[in-house]
């Protein structure tokens, strides 16, 4: 009797471990589950796009492009709106400069 539950037990183990890699691969190739906000490795987005988007309001807008590019360059990301929802991107929001401060616009 010991050895049949050990069995199942391992089984439900390994059906829960499989479950879960395969919706860890399903995110990674339609985008996430947060309606695409989350980029996938496959997907390269056009920073020069976003970072125009993201900088058009933005008082010095060629050191805002500048900088929205390296960041959109190592994170693959930018987030939406021209300031602030930088929960989307994580990445993008905790680079900082050299000196401390917020790299990304």
């Amino acid at each position: 009797m010991a050895i049949s539950k050990a069995v199942i037990a391992s089984l439900l183990v390994s059906l829960l471990i499989a479950h879960l890699v395969d919706s860890d691969h399903m995110d990674m190739v339609h985008g996430g589950i947060d309606g695409g906000m989350t980029r996938s490795l496959l997907q390269k987005i056009d920073c020069t796009t976003e970072c125009t988007r993201r900088c058009k309001l933005s008082s010095r807008q060629n050191l805002c492009n500048r900088a929205c590019g390296t960041c959109c360059e190592r994170c693959n990301c930018v987030p939406p709106g021209t300031s602030g929802n930088e929960d989307v991107c994580p990445c993008y929001a905790n680079m900082t400069t050299h000196g401390g401060r917020k790299k990304c616009p």
